[in-house]
């Protein structure tokens, strides 16, 4: 058989594709990789839809989309993944089957479902996608790894009974697995609800215990306080001002050194002695309080 023929743009995007997906696999230059994916895709324009056949247009730009997709990911920029894919089909409707399926996969993967709530329901409420072979196997791809996940069981429900693709028995399969799925939904809501009022009972009870250790704290502070100010209400202040002043004496006014002010040094200490028996006397020391 005769090689096909391209078309001269189909040509360089595929010659791109080739060097994109030797980039990503053989040389791990992801950078690089997506740049040959967004210059093939360029090169396609908007015109290339779907089409029949490994050779079309819309399979040259299908396969750039997905190493693009992959090398987004390699690079960890999966948050750009979408939006870098709607540049070339615009509305989630034209996105071609495998472009969606990595979608789902990559944003499951990453637990981020929730991106691809719309734009798969979007793609499976087409009455032209419904027609492809793949509807099937992509509507059971968004149950599992988007709708149930993010808790959308009615959703899922509704989505199983209106599909024409599934007969009764698979249908009363999906439905006993969201039935079953629910369930799991809930026991783990409750679980997550009483290890909370768990942890908050742990939290009252700390705080509890904090209180009282605070109040039991600022009681005896208060006592103390009070047991202070009545002590220093019932010292005699002139004695003290007396000691003071001898104190005063004897440090600054006196000379230690001089002979002739030995005696009244001794005479000061002995005069601070009485003094200061005086004021801590037992008669002077704070009563006892409960």
């Amino acid at each position: 058989s005769e090689p096909l023929a391209w078309p001269p743009v189909s040509a360089q995007a595929a010659s791109l594709l080739e060097e994109a997906a030797d980039l990503l696999v053989l040389h791990r230059d992801f950078a690089a990789a997506v740049e040959r994916c967004e210059a093939g895709c360029d090169s396609l324009g908007p015109g290339s839809g779907p089409g029949p056949g490994p050779g079309s247009s819309a399979e040259v730009k299908c396969s750039l989309c997905v190493v693009g997709i992959q090398a987004l990911a390699e690079m960890n920029r999966w948050r750009e993944v979408l939006s870098w894919v709607l540049q070339y089909y615009h509305v989630p409707e034209h996105l071609p089957p495998k472009v969606l399926e990595l979608c789902i996969l990559l944003y499951s993967k990453v637990r981020e479902p929730q991106v691809m709530l719309e734009v798969g329901s979007s793609w499976l409420s087409d009455q032209t996608n419904k027609s492809l072979p793949e509807y099937g196997s992509l509507l059971e791809l968004y149950l599992f790894h988007v709708l149930l996940p993010l808790g959308q069981f009615e959703g899922a429900e509704e989505l199983v009974r209106g599909c024409d693709v599934f007969d009764s028995e698979q249908q009363l399969a999906f439905l006993g697995t969201i039935c079953e799925s629910r369930c799991q939904w809930t026991r783990r809501e409750e679980m997550h609800s009483a290890a909370e009022e768990q942890q908050d009972g742990a939290t009252e009870t700390v705080l509890g215990a904090l209180s009282r250790k605070l109040l039991t704290v600022l009681t005896l502070l208060r006592r103390a306080l009070r047991s202070m100010s009545s002590h220093f209400c019932l010292l005699p202040y002139k004695k003290m001002l007396l000691a003071t002043f001898l104190l005063y004496l004897v440090v600054v006014r006196l000379d230690p050194a001089s002979p002739t002010s030995l005696p009244f040094i001794y005479k000061l200490v002995q005069l601070f002695r009485q003094a200061w028996a005086a004021v801590f006397s037992p008669i002077h020391r704070p009563p006892i309080q409960d």
